[in-house]
């Protein structure tokens, strides 16, 4: 008679999907095993004769499925969680809880700490990049290692800080993602797919009136492009949430810059147009 499963297929399939994408894509034991000592030891077993009655369980029934298991949820099920926890929130302060409860998305299982947001929530910039790094990921905020080093300078240029009190001067940092991918690499769709009702919700609730997408996720994201930062950046697009329309401007991300320095240039260009209009908007509002 067949041992029956320990979880249900599809439960089992998931956890499977969700290994390999961390990376645990062979299964290896803390000892070796000599095969052919355990073929010899399971023949000599099958000629042992049965027992007249075998004696009964002293352990208790196993889990129908690991606790792990048993947690993980469908991608499309964790995007209508994360949707329906982004829209209850009413402040940045409820996303932030939300997020620390919210366990669908596989990344927050590796990653050490939480990278929601940065700056001051009630600037007229909101800068939106991909996901966090090792330092990010370390110290909990949105571009602080050496792009976002990077990111500061380029900010202080046009008289922007994430830290100034006054939210004429200041901005307000966040990503696509707000867990730290494993080894860096890119954040797949189905983990996008469950961070941005949270992006969302933080552009109604904050309001700012201008966006800055630093890189090709964020903007295809949130404008639901395809072109690549090259033919993207350097335009103004208008994004529509919430009944309000915020105009959006697409540029380089500073990693991209770090790797490629001669393409500054353009990166200085944009900046300088995001200048202009806030002080057109300024002039506009006095």
């Amino acid at each position: 008679m067949t041992d029956q499963p320990d979880i249900p297929p599809e439960e089992a399939l998931r956890a499977l999907t969700w290994l390999t994408e961390m990376g645990a894509d062979e299964a290896v034991g803390d000892e070796p095993v000599n095969q052919f000592e355990v073929n010899e030891t399971a023949r000599a077993e099958d000629l042992q004769p049965e027992p007249a009655e075998a004696a009964p369980p002293q352990h208790p029934p196993i889990s129908p499925a690991p606790a792990a298991a048993r947690a993980l949820t469908s991608p499309d099920d964790a995007v209508s969680d994360a949707r329906k926890l982004a829209q209850s929130c009413q402040s940045l302060e409820e996303i932030v809880a939300a997020l620390d409860r919210f366990d669908g998305c596989p990344l927050k299982r590796t990653a050490t700490n939480l990278c929601f947001a940065d700056g001051n929530p009630a600037a007229r910039v909101l800068v939106i990049g991909e996901a966090p790094g090792r330092d990010e990921d370390r110290l909990g905020k949105p571009f602080v290692g050496r792009s976002g080093q990077l990111l500061d300078k380029m900010l202080a240029a046009i008289g922007l800080s994430r830290n100034d009190p006054d939210p004429q001067k200041a901005v307000y940092i966040t990503n696509v993602i707000y867990w730290r991918p494993p080894g860096n690499r890119k954040p797949t769709e189905a983990e996008t797919l469950m961070c941005m009702p949270f992006v969302n919700r933080t552009i109604e609730l904050m309001a700012p009136q201008f966006i800055v997408c630093a890189g090709a996720t964020p903007t295809q994201r949130l404008l639901g492009r395809t072109e690549g930062i090259l033919r993207l950046r350097g335009r103004w697009f208008t994004l529509q949430r919430a009944d309000r329309e915020t105009p959006l401007l697409a540029t380089l991300h500073p990693a991209y810059l770090l790797r490629q320095p001669a393409q500054k240039r353009l990166a200085w260009r944009d900046l300088l147009d995001l200048k202009t209009k806030l002080l057109q908007a300024g002039a506009g509002n006095s």
